[in-house]
This record gives C-alpha cells, structure tokens and sequence, in this order.
C-alpha cells in the first residue's frame, strides 16, 4: 500500500477545486498524481564567494544547497508566469506561516537531470508569507527548482520537499554548479550513515596515540577517519575514501562535499556500542578523539 502523500494528493485537488482557487489551474493528470504518490516526498546532504564562507553569504548555506542538490534530482532555472493560492482546506501539512501555491512557469534552464523537461511546467510549492501575513509576489520572477519528473508528463514536476524553490541570482547559480558536478563525479564520496566501529591504541611514547573510526556509508564505500597524536605536538586528524587507511590522510576543507558528508552525517557522540576499545582510558580518549574531530568540521549550518 502507498503511503499518503498530502503535497502530492494537494496537485490533484487543485485541479477538481479550481474555481475555488483561480481559473487558471487546470485539472492535475491522474499520471501526475500516481508518479508522486509512488515517490517519497523528501530527497535524502566560479566566480561565486568561496565556497566556505557562508558567515558571507546571504541566502541558502553550502549545507543548505547540497541537501537539495543530493540524490541527483531535476535543477531548473524557470520563470513563474502563473501563480494561484490553494485554499487551507486544500494545503494539508504546509508548515506555520506559509502557503501552497500552485505555479505555472517556463523553463529557461536545465542545470542537472536526464529526464525530460516541458517548457511549460507546473508544480505545487510551500512559500512563507510577509510580514503583513501575505504571499510575496512571485509573478515574473526567476527561481532555482529541486525536483522530480513525473514519467509520462515532462510538464509536471513535484518539488523534492514542499519548499524547493530558491529565488535565482547569478551568484547563486554560480555556487550551486560546483557542487552538482562534484556529486555527479564518479569518485563522489559516499553518503555516511553511521560509525560502525572505533578504537584507540597508545604509541611507544607518553602522550603518543592513534584513534580510528570506521563509517558505515549507503554503498558500502569504505571510509575511516584517523587521529593521531605525538607528544609536543596539536593533534592531526584525516579522513580516507579508499581502502587503505592512510596516516598521511588530510582533513576535508570546508565548503566541499567531502566536508559536507561528514559535518552533516555525523552523530553529535561517539556511539558507544561502536566504541571497541577495551580500557577505561583508551575509551574515554576514543570519545575525545571523535569529539575532536566534530570541532574541527564544525557546524553543519542550515537555514532551511
């Protein structure tokens, strides 16, 4: 049995309340809906501003764009032409302070996707009202859109979550190409899902150590995290994609989708069924460890 899907079951009711709504929203096909009740509703991560430097950038962060741009969905640079509000009655689930729209635009661009893409499009999308409690006027405007096709109606798309829509700038644009083609590319690292073992053992040396985490990742990919520590020195900690763990192995920069799978995946401690060492010190210097590395990423900042 399929689980219901409000958002999506909200693009068929569109179509039988029309008249309530505005006469400019046609009826949904039955093709469009059966596509987007058979999908989960939510994707599972130049000359622009460097890439690491969210604190100066307004808009969505890194965090923000690689959470929508993962799992390779449709990216579209469109212009909305249409616009019309669905009663309360018929926007089921929308969020405190925002409203369902129903939008018909054109596209102008495919930034990433392999399904074919209407000229025409429509879709339904979740918008936060103004401060005078209104819908902001979107008419005209230019947006960045995350979504699925729906197979057999390259003119209906369904959003990836109910909010995937980004008003579009150049230096937008600019910073979300980058990480499209990073997750795209054959070698792109692999999804974490969780730790799935660590341990720490003392060097010939007071104060001389080696901790490993070994990640447990969607494919299978292997991945291992390394610290290490010598008397007199800061401690140094790397990460390593491949089979070989690495002590030479160097930590992700930030503002890359290496950074970006650890900092966002990662659990906030050190799970302690994954924690093999055997010794109260050596446990407790695997918990500071992975602590460490957490500081070192640093926060997987969102603002959606």
């Amino acid at each position: 049995m399929t689980r219901s899907d409000p958002f999506a079951e909200d693009a068929a009711s569109a179509g039988r309340t029309r008249r309530k709504v505005a006469p400019v929203i046609p009826v949904v096909a039955a093709a469009m809906l059966a596509s987007m009740q058979a999908a989960p509703l939510f994707a599972q991560s130049a000359a622009a501003p460097a890439l690491n430097d969210d604190a100066a950038l307004s808009g969505p962060t890194f965090a923000d764009l690689a959470m929508l741009a993962d799992g390779n969905p449709t990216i579209l640079r469109a212009r909305i032409r249409q616009v019309a509000e669905l009663p309360a009655e018929r926007a089921r689930g929308v969020a405190a302070n925002h409203r369902r729209l129903y939008v018909e635009a054109e596209t102008e661009a495919l930034l990433a996707g392999r399904a074919p893409v209407g000229e025409k499009l429509k879709y339904l999308v979740d918008v936060p009202v103004n401060a005078k409690g209104r819908v902001p006027k979107l008419k005209k405007s230019r947006v960045l859109l995350f979504a699925r096709t729906a197979p057999g109606r390259a003119d209906e798309i369904q959003l990836v979550n109910p909010t995937a829509q980004l008003a579009w700038t150049p230096e937008l644009e600019a910073r979300l190409r980058p990480i499209v083609a990073a997750m795209l590319a054959p070698d792109a690292p692999p999804r974490i899902t969780s730790v799935r073992d660590a341990l720490s053992v003392e060097g010939n040396l007071v104060g001389e150590s080696e901790t490993q985490f070994f990640l447990n990742t969607e494919k299978d990919g292997p991945v291992s995290l390394s610290v290490l520590r010598r008397p007199n020195m800061a401690p140094r900690w790397g990460v390593s994609w491949t089979e070989i763990v690495d002590q030479a192995a160097t930590a992700p920069q930030p503002g890359t989708l290496e950074w970006y799978r650890l900092a966002c995946s990662l659990p906030a401690e050190l799970p302690g069924q994954a924690n093999l060492s055997r010794d109260p010190a050596s446990r407790a210097r695997t918990a500071q460890d992975y602590a460490f590395v957490l500081q070192q990423l640093g926060d997987c900042r969102r603002t959606r």
